[in-house]
């Protein structure tokens, strides 16, 4: 099923669905795209709907011109597939699609608009600010220790933890164009954890330990690069405190379908902070909403066909 064209789907038994699922793309979390799209795939293919595997940065988005009778499966991460363009042109194609529409995904890309969104609601979010790559490199914004975060990217791509001076006169500044936006943001010294949301309603609190530095690019993906306390080893209140904040932030964005917010608590003074909302979670084997979800005694397959029944179009 994997490799018939689009324009071969046949006619589907009833409750199946034609699906073009989108992984791969253009941004720097193409790889975890390329294997969470193709996890998602073969979970539609075993529920038996008919799949047709699409990578925009092979094929283009043309073959989904002129189509009425596919629901889009959204798998990219990274922009522009995360972050509103992609869903903006299936909605102009009046395509259902699966995750958050044009308007949360935009805010929750941009770290900067996701905390003043969220602030303004009352939710506790760090201390930040916003700047190129060059003026937060120029001297220190902020009191060590901080983190840079690259403003519009996702999977800890082109993050720095800069705990002191040593840390600051290490920075590659020549890595990035000089008016790249970062978010620089203080460091919250504490464990991290996140909940996953599903159709509005949190799962579970899962803590993040990582086994070197913070939980990068390497620690997510990599095998041995990170444990996962699913549930997390915490106080209940805590507990309570992260599922209804992560619920919260949610309903704040707009999100739909799955979501997941991250958090970390800060062990000087016992205080949550949000630290950004994921529209479209990673579905990889090493993956946090997956194993949240089983942890609820919802299979992936189950969970895979949630994301493809709450499809639509004008999210």
């Amino acid at each position: 099923m994997g490799n018939t064209p689009l324009g071969g789907l046949g006619m589907m038994a009833a409750g199946k669905r034609k699906v073009v699922v989108l992984l791969g793309g253009t941004s720097n979390e193409r790889d975890v795209s390329l294997v969470g799209g193709e996890a998602c795939a073969k979970a539609l293919e075993r529920l038996g709907h008919e799949v047709v595997r699409l990578d925009p940065k092979l094929a283009g988005y043309g073959m989904l011109f002129g189509r009425d009778d596919v629901v889009v499966f959204n798998g990219l991460h990274g922009v522009p597939g995360e972050d509103g363009a992609v869903q903006g042109l299936l909605e102009s194609l009046g395509l259902a699609y699966t995750h958050s529409g044009v308007n949360a995904s935009s805010v929750a890309m941009n770290k900067q608009q996701t905390r003043i969104l969220l602030s303004e609601a009352g939710l506790p979010v760090a201390k930040g600010m916003q700047g190129s790559w060059a003026e937060l490199t120029e001297s220190a914004a902020m009191e060590f220790p901080f983190v840079l975060k690259p403003l519009c990217d996702g999977s800890s791509v082109g993050v720095y933890v800069v705990m002191n001076g040593d840390d600051w006169q290490k920075l590659p500044r020549g890595t990035h164009p000089a008016d790249q936006l970062f978010l620089c943001e203080a460091y919250i010294d504490g464990p991290e954890y996140t909940v996953a949301v599903m159709d509005g309603r949190p799962l579970t609190v899962t803590e993040i330990r990582v086994a070197q530095g913070f939980y990068d690019y390497r620690a997510k993906y990599e095998e041995g690069g990170s444990q996962h306390i699913c549930p997390a080893d915490m106080p209940e209140d805590i507990k309570l405190e992260c599922m209804g904040l992560a619920a919260k932030a949610h309903h704040i964005l707009g999100c739909r379908g799955v979501s997941r917010t991250d958090f970390r608590l800060d062990e000087h003074d016992g205080s949550l902070y949000v630290l950004e909302i994921n529209t479209q979670p990673g579905m990889t084997p090493t993956s946090l909403v997956p194993e949240q979800a089983q942890a609820m005694g919802i299979s992936f397959d189950d969970l895979v066909s949630f994301m493809l029944e709450d499809a639509s179009c004008g999210r």
